[in-house]
């Protein structure tokens, strides 16, 4: 992931907010902390971050 191109949202400030990163990758879709680029990331397929984020519209 160390050449991937990350993305934070539009909508997200230096505010001290919790945001995270989003990087298209061959296999799917990485996910990272803003505020820790180099810390831990994740891997999902583009399927399991749809439901991820559905998820998250109906909490």
């Amino acid at each position: 992931m160390s050449d991937a191109m990350w993305r934070k949202a539009r909508r997200s400030n230096d505010m001290g907010g919790d945001c995270i990163e989003l990087a298209r990758l061959a296999q799917g879709v990485g996910l990272r902390d803003s505020k820790d680029p180099d810390g831990p990331k994740l891997t999902l397929t583009r399927n399991a971050l749809a439901g991820l984020l559905e998820a998250a519209r109906r909490a």
